[in-house]
């Protein structure tokens, strides 16, 4: 009888599983997450643009962005809704995604500007600045009690 343990692919990775133990996947399952969204991450001096493919979303309010001082946090649901076919062939990962960015600096929270048209987002973040400058302090004269 020939071995012939490969013979259905489209169970793979179970299979691959059994080969090598379940923990073989765990380093590349951060890989695996990352296909599921094309991204593109832009710098120039005081600012950074993040252009991520997002197709087949109907409501940009499904997209959840968490900005935390030098990272990034994108999560929501790729949903192509095509009906009445079957899948033959997958190139478009859908369902739900989480990306998150290392940023190459500290950005502001108060001023992100996120956009989506046509199945693009953009992301525009701007560098936290840290201030130099001294605040005066006005120092309020007080009335004595029992006067």
């Amino acid at each position: 009888m020939p071995f012939n343990q490969f013979k259905n692919m489209g169970d793979w990775r179970k299979q691959w599983n059994q080969f090598f133990g379940d923990e073989f996947w765990n380093g590349f399952e951060p890989h695996f997450q990352n296909m599921q969204t094309q991204t593109n991450l832009y710098k120039k001096e005081n600012e950074l643009l993040c252009v991520m493919c997002l197709p087949g979303l109907v409501n940009p309010e499904q997209v959840q962005l968490f900005v935390r001082p030098q990272q990034l946090e994108v999560k929501g649901q790729i949903n192509l809704n095509i009906q009445g076919y079957e899948l033959v062939e997958e190139g478009i990962a859908q369902g739900d995604f989480q990306r998150t960015f290392d940023l190459p600096f500290p950005v502001r929270d108060d001023k992100v500007d996120a956009t989506y048209e046509n199945g693009i987002l953009l992301i525009q973040l701007h560098r936290h600045i840290p201030s130099d400058t001294k605040k005066q302090i006005i120092i309020q004269r007080g009335t004595k009690k029992g006067t």
